[in-house]
């Protein structure tokens, strides 16, 4: 995949609206724009990446009468202490191999560029209100998704953000939900780096750092895993010492998280409105208890549960080419558009 071209520049209009551009394709290659979105009461930063043969900008809509549409687009939602970028090198690697997609990913409330600057957000910082934000989102940019793809915390925001969109009835037109290694009801961890037992140690840990190895050090110190620990550094920012910060709020994440687990998404799953379709991926080697009385009651509902080989929780970094042919049937085949 070829390295983004340019970025444009970051603006905010009143109530939700944008002003900005996005990249035009170069040389057959995806493109990436990252624009930070004002919402009413924040800016919610993301980064559109497109495929080849997409020609839109943010905020731009079909002219009345012409028959256009908006291009296919999938969003992709982070987990618990992740950001957009580490969905960026996957999301490029979709629009690679289907050039007529776009795709939007976002930094989730308490999380990377949209926990930082005046517009931060206000609490209380919970699972409904990061799938409100990114309603609102998409409300400014005028999209409606045709996929919605959610790492863990990210996996329930997406389904949280079906469920409060279509009160429980009927969407606008059909949507794909995948839902990456997490369950709809209680997450219960066995082993590894669970994320409460690392919000909770962070908490104890004094910033700044001198170096991303003391973070490391500090971390397998206290038992978790050098892989979990390495990509912990990538919550770091550099000071004007060189020192380096936490980029995101760890107080807002440990509500979202104490809210991820206290969120019960069954009635979803086992009454899903019409026009959704509900996918899960299973990490093989999960740290997630995957129990098959989940798994069947899942199936029963009429969702499907695919498994992902040679896996663990990080689907889209340990086995992203298992992933991407798992996903490969809602952007291989053409959505209905929307008349107005």
């Amino acid at each position: 995949v070829g390295a983004c071209a340019r970025r444009s520049s970051v603006s905010s209009g009143a109530r939700g609206g944008v002003r900005g551009r996005a990249l035009a394709n170069v040389g057959g290659e995806p493109s990436t724009t990252a624009v930070g979105v004002g919402a009413q009461d924040f800016e919610l930063a993301y980064e559109l990446v497109q495929g080849s043969e997409v020609r839109w900008t943010p905020g731009e809509a079909p002219p009345r009468g012409s028959g256009a549409a908006h291009p296919n687009t999938a969003v992709l939602l982070h987990g618990i202490l992740g950001s957009k970028r580490n969905l960026l090198s996957f999301s490029r690697r979709l629009a690679e191999a289907f050039p007529t997609w776009q795709f939007l990913l976002v930094d989730l409330r308490c999380h990377g560029q949209s926990a930082s600057g005046l517009n931060a957000p206000e609490g209380p910082h919970t699972l409904a209100a990061a799938a409100e934000d990114v309603i609102r989102l998409l409300t400014s940019l005028r999209l409606f998704p045709h996929a919605l793809i959610g790492h863990s915390f990210g996996g329930k925001v997406a389904m949280k953000m079906v469920h409060d969109f279509s009160m429980g009835k009927k969407l606008p037109r059909p949507v794909q939900i995948w839902v990456l290694d997490t369950v709809p009801g209680d997450a219960m961890a066995d082993g590894g780096d669970h994320p409460r037992d690392v919000i909770q140690f962070c908490k104890t840990l004094e910033t700044p750092f001198e170096t991303r190895k003391a973070l490391v050090d500090r971390l397998t110190g206290r038992g978790f895993t050098e892989a979990g620990a390495q990509w912990m550094t990538t919550n770091l920012k550099p000071n004007n010492d060189r020192t380096l910060t936490w980029n995101f709020d760890l107080a807002g994440i440990e509500q979202m998280y104490r809210s991820y687990e206290a969120t019960d998404l069954w009635p979803l799953i086992e009454e899903p409105p019409v026009g959704a379709e509900i996918d899960f991926v299973r990490a093989e080697q999960s740290n997630f208890v995957w129990g098959e009385a989940t798994v069947q009651r899942i199936q029963d509902s009429g969702s499907r549960v695919h498994l992902l080989r040679d896996s663990r929780h990080w689907v889209h970094i340990d086995n992203p080419a298992g992933l991407l042919e798992i996903l490969s049937k809602s952007f291989a085949r053409s959505f209905p558009h929307r008349q107005r």
